[in-house]
């Protein structure tokens, strides 16, 4: 499974991150891969992350190993990150998750078939090791579609398997 990443989105939604991200934005990359480096060890899963920004290096602080890979992808002009997200989850389908909280990637993932997941859902899994998989939604996020009102939407199942997977 290849977990394509919205890097700026994830920095700027983490207060640790973010704190490394006012350093500098090579600071706040850093840091993001670091993290993502921890838990490709632990997983055969692919992480790629999206930054906006000229094709530049990584500095070698992916930390890829043999159990899992961090890969770093810069958009170029005029493409954005979103951009190359959309055509990223274009590309593998249902062979990919796509963390961003921006709403038209999200979309566009899962017109693709790729599952999309929430930048906080996503840095959430990151931190516990071990998710309770009792249902913790607000009754505002109920569906109001026909079926059953208690069950989550289709895409929200498939959300939360990916995530139970990345937290163990």
């Amino acid at each position: 499974m290849r977990w394509l990443i919205d890097g700026y989105n994830v920095i700027r939604r983490d207060p640790e991150l973010r704190g490394r991200e006012a350093e500098g934005l090579a600071a706040g990359r850093a840091a993001l891969l670091r993290r993502l480096a921890v838990v490709a060890r632990e997983h055969a899963d692919t992480f790629i992350v999206v930054f906006d920004g000229a094709r530049l290096r990584a500095d070698g602080d992916a930390g890829a190993s043999p159990a899992g890979r961090v890969e770093v992808v810069f958009s170029r002009a005029p493409e954005t990150a979103d951009d190359v997200l959309r055509q990223l989850a274009a590309k593998w389908r249902e062979a990919a998750v796509v963390v961003s909280s921006d709403r038209a990637v999200e979309t566009a993932a899962r017109r693709a078939g790729a599952i999309a997941v929430r930048v906080e859902a996503f840095l959430s899994a990151l931190e516990s090791s071990a998710e309770d998989d009792s249902d913790d939604r607000d009754e505002d996020d109920a569906p109001t579609k026909q079926g059953n009102p208690r069950r989550a939407s289709k895409d929200d199942r498939a959300s939360r398997r990916v995530l139970r997977r990345l937290a163990r």
